[in-house]
């Protein structure tokens, strides 16, 4: 079989196998379509917040680790600062006290990397 046979009989299998497809089947796709976008974009925020909450432990900054290693993470550390402070002047309530715990955490945490440089 030449190649050029082969690629019409591809698409006219395609062609067959997609004309079958019923209206129900084609809206139940656009549904299913729609409900992996939500559960990509809420996949992708879980992430960023696991990030976000991810610091370093007692362990990790005790190690004897090089200064670039050190002064990385000192900058990761002041960079999670800065928005948290963005985050904590538009808050309110409860939240405000949060997110100001959260900043005496990394106060903490920058302490004690500026120690180890």
């Amino acid at each position: 079989m030449k190649k050029s046979q082969l690629q019409k009989y591809i698409k006219e299998e395609i062609i067959e196998i997609l004309s079958e497809a019923t209206p129900e089947d084609v809206e139940a796709q656009k549904e299913l379509n729609k409900e992996l976008e939500k559960t990509k974009e809420l996949t992708k925020d879980l992430d960023l917040n696991e990030e976000e909450d991810a610091e370093p432990s007692d362990a990790d900054l005790k190690k004897k680790d090089s200064v670039s290693t050190l002064s990385n993470k000192l900058q990761q550390t002041t960079t999670e600062m800065k928005q948290v402070v963005k985050k904590w002047k538009e808050a309110e309530g409860a939240e405000k006290d949060k997110l100001l715990s959260r900043l005496k955490e990394l106060t903490k945490i920058k302490k004690e990397l500026e120690g180890l440089l």
